[in-house]
């Protein structure tokens, strides 16, 4: 019978299958895996005939219309790399029912988090999959994302530090996941006093370029509060700007500018 590819792939999990394997890839979260077992082409048996996790044949009984991948028998850690492969008869397919347990989950928890000499440090724990922590500033009353940090993903406590740009005055940083939940884990809050003088416009009329007295980041809207610009500099070119009246978020604070 001819073989089947079939290739799926769901966030960090990859399910594929060629001539009468499927193979699931992800992280150790707790959970079983659950498969819905069909008769195989043929009428006689069941369409999986065999199980591997990590390379070792599981024990589980297949032989029925569905069955449970018990994972607990392997003595797996949280957040440990699983790779389980489905071994079926090559004129059907079994149907994993829950692929997403094998998804990693944030479960971080932040026990120190600060700022020092332009670098935000963090210390977490109970890390159950490697996902990226996004790094953000508090900007202009919202929250801007700086930079990522690729998570460590194991329970142990991990180290991580990441540059940061203060603006004059009061800082606030964090840092965050988001998982296949959609639901973000966020940590603590750090603040830090920056001493420096305050950032100012050269000109609140310009034709050419808008001049800053220092570098930093900032975003330019127009009037209809469309962002048209952003970046980190200390002069923005905006000939090409139409004339009128734009909006310029800049150190810690917002400021309107005419374009002549």
């Amino acid at each position: 019978m001819r073989a089947l590819l079939f290739t799926f792939i769901l966030g960090i999990i990859t399910i594929s299958s060629t001539a009468g394997t499927i193979l699931l890839e992800g992280n150790y979260q707790g959970k079983n895996i659950y498969v819905q077992n069909p008769f195989s082409g043929t009428g006689v048996g069941f369409c999986t005939f065999e199980v591997k996790v990590n390379g070792q044949v599981t024990t589980d009984e297949v032989n029925s219309s569905a069955f449970e991948v018990d994972l607990a028998n392997f003595k797996l850690g949280m957040g440990e790399k699983i790779v389980i492969a489905l071994q079926h008869e090559d004129d059907c397919r079994p149907k994993v029912l829950n692929p997403e347990v094998l998804k990693p989950k944030s479960t971080f928890e932040t026990s120190a988090i600060k700022v020092a000499n332009n670098t935000l440090s963090w210390t977490t724990k109970n890390e159950s999959g490697k996902l990226p922590f996004i790094v953000e500033q508090f900007r202009w009353n919202k929250w801007i994302k700086i930079g990522e940090v690729e998570g460590k993903g194991s329970a142990a406590a991990h180290d991580y530090s990441f540059e940061v740009t203060p603006h004059s005055g009061e800082n606030l940083f964090r840092v965050k996941q988001i998982d296949y939940t959609e639901r973000p884990n966020i940590s603590k809050t750090a603040r830090n006093r920056n001493n420096t003088e305050e950032l100012t416009l050269k000109a609140l009329k310009v034709k050419t370029s808008l001049e800053f007295t220092g570098e930093t980041m900032y975003e330019i809207y127009d009037a209809y509060g469309n962002i048209i610009k952003k970046g980190f500099t200390s002069t923005v070119d905006v000939a090409n700007f139409k004339k009128g009246i734009y909006y310029v978020n800049y150190d810690n604070k917002t400021e309107q500018f005419i374009k002549k």
